[in-house]
Formats: structure tokens, C-alpha cells, sequence
């Protein structure tokens, strides 16, 4: 039981080293060649930042573990929104932009009434399903760089990414064409070795525990994979642009669904993973898709009608979240 956690911190480690690596490397290059910052953000930086979700999905995926696939990528949304955003939130509110928002949160609403239907439907995730969420991706990223093009203005929350526009590292002294490469094959490396420890070793010690793989997907493999848009929204609020993190936070939830789901499901369609009854239904579809949706309205409608974020709903986002984890290790 020793080893498998300790390799389970070790994949939690390489994955966050690797993203910020990757990350790094990628804006590099794509700044050697002149490529403008907001179309970095919209494109490398985001689909980077959120490289941890896709490796760990996509190699549960191959390894027949679909509720780790399916757990991480709807309690990644549930842990950004309700314990990464809330907790800027709720320690530095403030004021937002609406524009910035309404493109995203559209997206994300439509792409998760879409996954949920197929959800409460079928229950089963087919390689169509797959192929519609990544071409729902392919639309809201050229639908993003477009926008962008035609702004002058630093458009960051629409990005779409775990860091938004203006990365923490934009203000860095640039690296060699050389360093940035190896910083991207090694970030890489590192995510793909990373994302194998933690599916495996998850697995290991859910089965020790006597713990469904899908309450582990969607606590801690969730939180581990979350781990870079918490370092992000941590660096924002020490910059003292805490309302940054919540466009972060809308666009990395956005790629979980059609960039993260789509991928698993393109490689190996599941059916729901149902570990756990609630009133003789599917917990999955009672508790895991609701709180999901609930957690975005109460983080993003208040913000879009008001134009600014209050302590008040960082605190209840905490305390759903405290809530959230405590059902699942208790049912």
C-alpha cells in the first residue's frame, strides 16, 4: 500500500512539473516565431494547461478504466469551480468583465447539456459521441481565435484555458529556441509518465480501500489533475487579478468536456459508471451531473448579471464542495 501511494504523489508531481514545463516551452516557441499573445493563449497555452485531464483520461481510457475517465473529467469541473475558484473567490472577490464571459459559458453549458442528455439517455458514451464533443472543441477554439483577431484588447478569460491570455510566464525573460524545445519534449514526457502513475496506482489504491474507482477519479484523481489551475488562480490573486481565475476556471471546465471526455470516449466508449445508488438510481446522474451544473450557474450567472464575484459565493462553493466529498466517501 506503501508504494502505490507514494507513486500516486510521485504521478501528482510529475504531472504538475510536466504541464508547467510543457507550457513554458510552448509559449516560448510560439513567441520565436512571432505568433501574437492571445492566440497563444487561446490555442498552446490552453490545450497545455490542460494536458494533465487528457493524459490521464485517455490512458484510463486504453486501459479499459472508463470511470476514471468519466470521474475526472466531471469532478475536475466540480473541484475547479467549487474549490479553486471559491477559494479566490473568497478571499479576494471582485469585479469581472461580462463580455468576456457570455462566449464561454454559453459553450460550456451547451456542451454540457449535450454530454448530459447522452448521459440520462443512454447511458453509454459511443465513439460518435466522442468525435461530436472534440468537433464542439474545433468550433469554440476557431470561434475564439476569430474574436480575438478582431479585438485590440487583451481578451483573456475567452481564451479558454487553465491560465487565460496572459499566462503568468508572459512577463518572463524569453529562453533560447533550444531550451524551449527541450522544455516542451520534457513537460511531455513527464505528463505522459505522470498520468500513467496515477491511473494505476489510483486504481491499486481504490481496490485496496474497497473503493470505487469513480469516488477516487472524482476526488483525488481530480484534484491531482486540477493541481495547475489552482497554482494559476493562486498567482493571479497574488498579482491582485483574482477575477481572472474565474475565466480560467469556465475554460478549463469547458476543455474537460469536449477536449478530455471526447478524447476517452473517441479511444474507448463506456457506459455511466454507477458505484453507488441514491434512491434506487444511479448516483452518477442523481448527484455527480446536478452538482456539476450547479456549482457553474451559483459561480458564473451572479457574475455575468452583477459584473462581480462575491465572498459570499466562494464560501457556499466550499461548502458544497466539503459536502460533495464527504457523500462520496461516505455512500
Amino acid at each position: 500500500m506503501l508504494v502505490p501511494t507514494l507513486l500516486f504523489l510521485a504521478g501528482l508531481l510529475l504531472l504538475i512539473k510536466g504541464g508547467d514545463w510543457f507550457v513554458d516551452g510552448a509559449t516560448g516557441i510560439a513567441r520565436h516565431f512571432h505568433i501574437p499573445e492571445l492566440l497563444i493563449g487561446a490555442t498552446v497555452v490552453s490545450i497545455g494547461t490542460t494536458l494533465p485531464e487528457v493524459m490521464v483520461s485517455a490512458s484510463a481510457a486504453f486501459s479499459g478504466h472508463g470511470e476514471i475517465a468519466y470521474g475526472n473529467a466531471i469532478g475536475s469541473i466540480i473541484c475547479n469551480t467549487s474549490l479553486i475558484a471559491a477559494l479566490t473567490i473568497a478571499i479576494h472577490p471582485g469585479n469581472v468583465d461580462r463580455k468576456t464571459l457570455i462566449s464561454p459559458v454559453l459553450f460550456f453549458f451547451a456542451a454540457a447539456v449535450f454530454y448530459s442528455c447522452i448521459a440520462y439517455t443512454s447511458g453509454h458514451f459511443s465513439r460518435t459521441t466522442g468525435f461530436l464533443l472534440l468537433g464542439l472543441f474545433v468550433v469554440y477554439m476557431v470561434y475564439t481565435v476569430l474574436q480575438m483577431k478582431g479585438s485590440h484588447s487583451v481578451f483573456a478569460p475567452a481564451a479558454g484555458s487553465g491560465t487565460g491570455g496572459e499566462s503568468p510566464e508572459a512577463s518572463e525573460p524569453e529562453n533560447s529556441m533550444g531550451k524551449n524545445i527541450v522544455l516542451l519534449i520534457i513537460g511531455a514526457a513527464l505528463i505522459a509518465i505522470g498520468a500513467r502513475l496515477l491511473v494505476d496506482n489510483g486504481t491499486l489504491i481504490a481496490q485496496a480501500l474497497g473503493v470505487p474507482e469513480s469516488v477516487i477519479a472524482l476526488t483525488f484523481v481530480a484534484l491531482g489533475t486540477s493541481l495547475p489551475e489552482l497554482v494559476t488562480a493562486i498567482t493571479s490573486l497574488a498579482k491582485g487579478h483574482g477575477a481572472l481565475s474565474l475565466g480560467n476556471v469556465i475554460g478549463a471546465n469547458l476543455f474537460n468536456l469536449v477536449l478530455v471526455s471526447g478524447i476517452s470516449i473517441a479511444i474507448a466508449p463506456f457506459d455511466i459508471p454507477q458505484s453507488s445508488v441514491v434512491a434506487g438510481h444511479n448516483a452518477s446522474l442523481v448527484v455527480d451531473i446536478p452538482v456539476m451544473f450547479f456549482v457553474m450557474l451559483l459561480m458564473t450567472v451572479p457574475a455575468i448579471l452583477r459584473n462581480k464575484l462575491a465572498r459570499v459565493q466562494g464560501i457556499l462553493l466550499l461548502g458544497i464542495y466539503a459536502a460533495y466529498c464527504i457523500f462520496q466517501f461516505t455512500m
